[in-house]
């Protein structure tokens, strides 16, 4: 990893594009997630992702920062197998990201996964990974903005292969971050060979026309959809706020100096909220108290402060810079949850009928206490910044974040 940015680039980026957590060091917020963007319209749907900044994370005193976490050490925190998966994951993502095929590889040479042995990215016949383009033409690459997005889809290819080695890795590429392609890309990767889940780390405001316009792309009855609850607390944006997907929130992974995991605790920044045009969905029933006649979001958690994030690797230069970069946001956990539930469909021969019934097995996790404390640990403090984390069921981390494959 390299130490530094060059200073020019570092200044521009820190003035216009850097936010500071309180009591973190500061982040940085890539063009692709901001609502309007430098590059893209503002109408466009944003990426989940905060990437930490590698100088002040370098001069910084080693008491201060957490361990960046590795598919060792998140498998650590989470109690998953090391191995398993079956089928294949789909991420949906935008844009044409050159160097995914040889990212891919490098990230897995890293950590010992499996690598894609075809050098041809789009090969169907490939057995680990493989790149689709959504409408059959290679998408647009290259700037800042896509270049962000680039980042993205190395996080999302890698950590649901990090997580799920064994199933089959597909990055759909929409041909723009408009809601309209990017549905229509989740429409391909839905008819995918071998298809079992749908990751998108990505989403834009609440609309009216939502709940007969967008949700019928998410109603499979044999996908399970994951999209990311949001970097920002101040409102529900859409697709999370769909009853036909599992909306993932955020956490902090709290770690000593000596990299051992102490607490898990609500990320201040997870996105959530209760749905504006949603009605309640049969499977939130449990918590009608805390949702009223709405959908409420999140779902579950994961990971996601930068400060505590995960290593991802993307050679396609960012800020001119490139290779190892430290990431959060709540991209981190809807990919990696994707993995999770296709890891459950592994060990437990279970696999679910579309969302709505991924989400219902879930909950029932509420039954009883000991099956729930089994399936999830319960995150019972920190907030977004507006919703304290409670026991059971809250908006930032939902049910709470996976221990194993019970119950999923």
């Amino acid at each position: 990893m390299k130490s530094s940015y060059l200073m020019g680039i570092l200044i521009c980026v820190m003035v216009t594009q850097s936010v500071a957590l309180a009591d973190d060091l500061p982040v940085i917020i890539p063009d692709s997630s901001w609502p309007i963007t430098n590059g893209g319209p503002g109408a466009y749907v944003h990426t989940r992702i905060r990437i930490l900044d590698r100088t002040v994370r370098d001069n910084a005193s080693s008491a201060s920062v957490s361990p960046i976490n590795t598919p060792t050490t998140i498998r650590s925190a989470y109690n998953l197998p090391s191995s398993g998966g079956a089928g294949a994951i789909a991420i949906v993502d935008a844009y044409n990201y050159p160097t995914a095929l040889s990212d891919f590889n490098t990230f897995a040479k890293e950590y010992s996964l499996p690598e894609e042995t075809s050098t041809q990215a789009t090969a169907s016949t490939n057995p680990t990974f493989q790149v689709v383009y959504a409408t059959g033409t290679k998408p647009e690459s290259g700037g800042s903005y896509i270049e962000s997005w680039n980042l993205e889809e190395a996080l999302d290819i890698e950590w649901s292969h990090a997580i799920a080695p064994g199933a089959k890795i597909y990055l759909v590429e929409a041909a723009s971050a408009s809601m309209s392609d990017l549905l229509y890309a989740v429409k391909v990767a839905s008819a995918l060979p071998g298809v079992r889940e749908v990751s998108m780390s990505w989403g834009g405001s609440e609309s009216s026309n939502e709940t007969f316009s967008y949700d019928p792309y998410f109603t499979s009855t044999s996908v399970t959809y994951f999209a990311a609850g949001g970097d920002a607390s101040d409102e529900l944006e859409y697709p999370s706020a769909s009853p036909y997907v599992i909306s993932v929130g955020g956490t902090t992974l709290n770690r000593n100096n000596a990299g051992t995991l102490t607490s898990e605790t609500g990320w201040s920044d997870s996105g959530c909220g209760i749905s504006r045009y949603e009605a309640r969905p049969a499977f939130q029933n449990v918590v009608s108290d805390d949702v009223g006649s709405h959908r409420g979001a999140n779902d579950v958690a994961f990971d996601a402060n930068p400060n505590t994030g995960v290593m991802v690797y993307d050679s396609t230069p960012l800020y001119g810079e490139e290779g190892w970069w430290a990431v959060g946001g709540t991209s981190v956990g809807t990919p990696a949850w994707a993995g999770v539930v296709n890891l459950a469909s592994f060990y437990n021969d279970n696999v679910a009928a579309g969302s709505q019934a991924e989400n219902t097995r879930l909950y029932d996790n509420l039954d009883t206490d000991e099956t729930y404390a089994a399936a999830f640990r319960d995150i019972t403090s920190g907030d977004d910044g507006r919703t304290d984390c409670t026991v059971g069921w809250d908006q930032p981390t939902g049910l709470g974040s996976p221990l194993g494959v019970t119950g999923k």
